[in-house]
Formats: C-alpha cells, structure tokens, sequence
C-alpha cells in the first residue's frame, strides 16, 4: 500500500510563485501608499505665500532714524 501525498497548490509557504508574485504587488502597493501620502502632506503644508511682517525702520538696508 502506498499513500499518495496530496499536495496542497493554493498554500501560500509552498508556491513560491504565486507567493513572491503577491509579495511583488504589495510591496509597489506600499511604495505608491507612501509616495500619495508624501505627497498630500506636502500640499497640507504647503507654502501660502508671502506674509506682511512688520519690519521696524532702523533694521532697514538703508535704516531710517529719527
């Protein structure tokens, strides 16, 4: 009597193919997460534009005194 060893095709640990294949498709999944995310939070933080600072006069280039 011999006993046939059925092999299982769908376990994850014994088909490296299908294994590194789905391995390969997360690992862009995260690079292209992290690159969005990088993203939006460089447009959350963006720069708005040029702030009104008052700048007292005899701190000028040509300063103003009194």
């Amino acid at each position: 009597m011999s006993q046939e060893v059925i092999e299982n095709e769908k376990d994850f640990t014994k088909n490296w193919v299908n294994s590194s294949r789905f391995l390969f498709y997360l690992q862009v999944f995260v690079v292209i997460a992290f690159i969005f995310g990088g993203c939006y939070n460089l447009y959350e933080h963006r720069y708005t534009g040029k702030p009104d600072v008052k700048v007292p006069d005899n701190t000028l280039y040509t300063p103003k005194y009194k």
